[in-house]
């Protein structure tokens, strides 16, 4: 993960469902001035999902946030306290609808070529095991035949002495 870390944007994971963004505010503004809390919600149950965010306005105070916070308890749950990593947007920095319809083809046609050649890698190693399989099971079958053939070979010269 090469993404640039928010310095002054704090993950604050492990919350209990009671707490919510004035609950968070108030256990965050000890350190500084809070710019900003988020807790995503659950589209199907709406509430949060037991993670949010808190903004500072200065590095430092996130910094200090951090330190004190991260392990401490609120409302019974243990908090994790990481810095937090920008949202990804699909297509770029802009988004997709700021890219051209053609923009991802050479990404495309080159992901299409390596799988196309890992498929044809597979065939060739599926066809060589199946070879060695074959080739394993006739020498199986070759020593099998040899194992009996010097069985028959003591028992008939065991008789043949019985016999005279």
């Amino acid at each position: 993960m090469n993404q640039p870390v928010q310095k002054n944007t704090l993950y604050v994971g492990g919350l209990a469902e009671e707490v919510d963004e004035k609950i968070l505010h108030a256990a965050f503004v000890p350190f500084g001035e809070v710019k900003d809390v988020k807790t995503p919600l659950d589209q199907s149950t709406q509430k949060h999902r037991s993670f949010g965010f808190v903004t500072f306005l200065e590095r430092e105070d996130a910094a200090a946030a951090m330190d004190n916070m991260d392990g401490a308890e609120l409302f019974g749950r243990v908090l994790t306290v990481n810095y937090a990593f920008p949202e990804r947007i699909k297509g770029g920095e802009q988004g997709w609808a700021a890219q051209p319809i053609w923009a991802d083809a050479d990404t495309w046609f080159e992901r299409q070529q390596q799988e196309e050649e890992m498929q044809r890698l597979q065939a060739e190693q599926r066809a060589a095991m199946q070879v060695a399989e074959k080739l394993h099971r006739e020498k199986l079958a070759a020593e099998r035949d040899g194992e009996k053939e010097e069985e028959a070979d003591p028992m008939a010269a065991a008789e043949a002495q019985a016999l005279k």
